[in-house]
């Protein structure tokens, strides 16, 4: 269902040891209640283009935080705040955790919840995404759009993010829905299949869609590698996934 009318500002919630982290969120106007979805932003930010991602779950009935994981490196303006966070190597992972798990409380405390959250992320939210999915209890579905380093060689790993999820991967705890372009590279085919050889082993429920003629972002309405089609469907995806596992 969709709806006209809509809620959209900045709020902030609790993160990571006890930060105050600016978010932005949207709902549907109305009673609800509805079910809620925390949207992990990409590498280059706190941008538009995810803010107006976060606008589209509101549209079809959800209420959609979209903390900024940058906070801390901010303000300014996204490409920027961006940059500081990857000359620092990226958002360390325990900080993003806590401030992910905070999103999700505070839509949980909102009189208009229904008791069930998603979250979602794109490119390296998609892989914060898959570890939050099984390192945190906050999530009863997850999606990965094209979430890159779930699989991670020794030489990637960092102080700061100093684990590969897929080793988690027996601990998830939430349905798992995967997007994802067979011109990817990261992740690639050969990613995507030993990510399916360890949801199966592990007996977790899951579902992978790869997209013929699909390159990393391909969502990205602004970007070259944009494929309408195939991101038309991923969406129907997205929200028949949500729309399953978020009903209350």
């Amino acid at each position: 269902m969709a709806y006209e009318g809509l809620l959209a500002e900045t709020v902030f919630h609790t993160g990571y040891d006890g930060d105050q982290v600016e978010a932005y969120m949207a709902r549907p106007m109305g009673p609800g209640p509805f079910p809620g979805v925390v949207v992990i932003h990409h590498m280059p930010g706190w941008d538009a283009a995810t803010k107006e991602i976060t606008r589209r779950f509101a549209h079809f009935g959800y209420i959609a935080i979209d903390p900024n994981l940058y906070t801390r490196e901010g303000p300014g303006e996204p490409d920027d705040v961006a940059a500081v966070a990857r000359a620092a190597g990226g958002a360390p992972d325990a900080r993003v955790m806590g401030d992910v798990g905070g999103a999700a409380s505070h839509i949980r405390n909102v009189p208009y919840h229904n008791g069930k959250v998603g979250v979602i992320g794109f490119c390296s939210g998609g892989r914060q995404t898959y570890l939050a999915a099984c390192t945190l209890d906050s999530f009863d579905a997850a999606v990965d759009c094209w979430g890159g380093r779930v699989i991670a060689t020794p030489d990637q790993l960092t102080e700061r993010q100093p684990v590969a999820p897929i080793d988690f991967t027996a601990d998830l705890s939430c349905p798992l829905l995967g997007l994802f372009g067979d011109d990817d590279q990261s992740p690639s085919p050969d990613d995507v299949a030993r990510m399916v050889e360890e949801l199966k082993k592990h007996g977790k429920t899951y579902e992978f869609h790869t997209y013929e003629g699909a390159a990393h972002g391909f969502f990205a309405v602004d970007r070259p590698g944009y494929r309408p089609v195939q991101a038309t469907e991923a969406w129907g995806e997205v929200f028949k996934w949500f729309g399953k596992h978020l009903a209350g």
